[in-house]
């Protein structure tokens, strides 16, 4: 008999990218499709639940063509999710609404002050760990469509994730997983359930939220109809999955005790893999269950990284982009070779990447961001390594918090599309002060995460340990010791206009 293939899915903000695995752990191809995001207000962001099942079924299609894969060639599907997902469905497993809120959307602000005028917000999330912003959290969202759609909110069933409406579709069972109940913004972290005790003041039923399953269970199998939609057999095992965050993490190479990686995409985060939650109230890590039982992981952000290079991209690089046209190379490439033209430290140019508001080390989203020090003196190419060197500097801070709370970092793994820079490496590492891994698993972690859940919940690998030997280290990037020492001069100076820049941001929040 044939060996069977493993099916998985990246759920992502921007589209669905479909992977496919074999038993060995050998990547035989992927497909992309994306989605649109639908912006109705400021502050508001929505998605089409119904496009991600298109995407899941043209992405399968596709891939199964490009590989040469039969329909019944599968093992497994499983997806890794975009988090706080708040898909309202009936008992029937009808769609109540063609948007849902993404993860992103902050109207709920007023249902966020209404609760922390009865709970104490250190207490919440010394309970939760949740310290991204708290509008954020599903529980918050649940209570805007409560208060601004009642008749929804009363015909509602469940409020499901992203991976659980998809997982519905394709099973007709409705659960979660633990990794997305961490951002139900109601769940006790060290009891692995919801907390009636938060959920009480939000006038929220325990009955709107699902069943938690862990991430490895199976929800049920792939049922006739929509695997005829997407070109599969029937009866394949269909696995929980998890959140994003999580299964990055895993594919990551996240498997272990104390192993730290750092993702740059257009955002960026610094995580950290442990068997208790690292939750601190004066550094505020938010805290989430890893798909692996029985560990956690602590991660701090910041939200404008790889957002911050495009940023300058698009308002200063028009030669590089014509340029890239003409020659058919990525513009990012003749950018980085025009940054590498700058020294170490930008010619004291220094950029704070607060684009999009402040995160976990200054919350305030007043925040903004800034070049400092520029003088006539100055090239594109100081400001250009600047942003770079910025990004760098606030992800230091974030590592520094993981330093003061005992965690060793021996080493940091790099992925995400700012990972493909060796500049933005080399940058990483000397400011850092610690070695940073590239392995070949590139862009793909949060699916190589999905894949081992998917293949250890059907059995095909026995535990998470086939990671690392699907993850092979490709690249060390060494700090280099003037390199480190220039930017350790610097370093106070970056921590200095942040918190500056806190409160100038501030002040210009209150102008009309």
């Amino acid at each position: 008999m044939a060996k069977k293939h493993i099916l998985a899915f990246d759920l992502g903000t921007g589209g669905n990218k479909a992977v496919l695995y074999d038993t060995e752990g050998v990547l035989l191809g992927s497909a992309f499709s994306p989605y649109e995001t639908y912006y109705p207000q400021s502050g508001w962001a929505e998605q089409r639940p119904l496009d991600w099942w298109e995407s899941l079924i043209t992405t399968t299609r596709e891939l199964l063509k490009l590989t040469g894969t039969p329909k019944d060639g599968i093992g497994c599907l499983c997806i890794s999710g975009h988090g706080i997902g708040v898909v309202p469905v009936a008992k029937d497993g009808k769609l109540l609404r063609e948007k849902t809120l993404l993860w992103s959307d902050s109207r709920a602000v007023p249902q966020t002050k209404e609760y922390f005028r009865k709970v104490d917000y250190d207490r919440w999330y010394s309970i939760t760990g949740a310290a991204l912003r708290a509008e954020n959290y599903a529980i918050f969202k649940i209570m805007w469509h409560r208060d601004h759609e009642p008749d929804l909110y009363k015909e509602t069933y469940k409020f499901i994730g992203t991976k659980d409406f998809l997982n519905m579709k394709m099973t007709g069972r409705i659960v979660s997983d633990f990794s997305d109940a961490s951002f139900s913004g109601v769940n006790d972290l060290m009891k692995w359930e919801y907390s009636e005790e938060l959920l009480k003041e939000t006038g929220i039923s325990i009955e709107k939220l699902p069943e938690l399953i862990p991430s490895t269970s199976v929800v049920g199998e792939l049922l006739q109809n929509p695997a005829d939609e997407m070109g599969l057999a029937g009866g394949i095992p269909v696995i929980c999955g998890g959140y994003d965050g999580s299964c990055t993490a895993l594919g990551a190479g996240n498997c272990k005790e104390n192993r730290v990686y750092n993702y740059v995409g257009s955002s960026s985060w610094i995580s950290v893999a442990s068997d208790k939650p690292l939750i601190d109230q004066r550094i505020k890590p938010y805290c989430y269950y890893h798909v692996i039982p029985g560990m956690f992981n602590s991660t701090v952000s910041i939200y404008a990284a790889g957002s911050s290079y495009q940023w300058v991209r698009n308002v200063l690089c028009r030669e590089e982009i014509f340029a890239a046209g003409i020659t058919g190379t990525d513009p990012y490439e003749i950018m980085n070779e025009e940054a590498a033209q700058a020294p170490v430290g930008s010619n004291n140019v220094f950029f704070n990447p607060s684009l999009m508001g402040g995160a976990t080390i200054y919350p305030s989203p007043n925040l903004r961001g800034a070049f400092a020090g520029i003088g006539l003196g100055n090239t594109k190419a100081d400001l250009m390594r600047a942003v770079m060197e910025g990004v760098a500097y606030d992800l230091r801070l974030v590592l520094d918090c993981f330093r003061d709370l005992q965690v060793k970092v021996d080493e940091v793994r790099l992925v995400g599309g700012g990972s493909r820079s060796g500049l933005w490496r080399q940058i990483f590492a000397d400011i850092y002060r610690t070695k940073i891994i590239l392995t070949n698993v590139g862009q793909e972690a949060a699916a190589l995460g999905a894949a081992t859940i998917g293949a250890i919940g059907a059995g095909i690998w026995k535990d998470f340990s086939m990671v690392d030997s699907i993850a092979k280290t490709v690249h060390v990037s060494k700090p280099i010791p003037e390199n480190e020492t220039a930017y350790e001069k610097r370093l106070p100076l970056f921590r200095f206009l942040a918190e500056k820049l806190a409160e100038f941001g501030e002040k210009v929040s209150v102008l009309d």
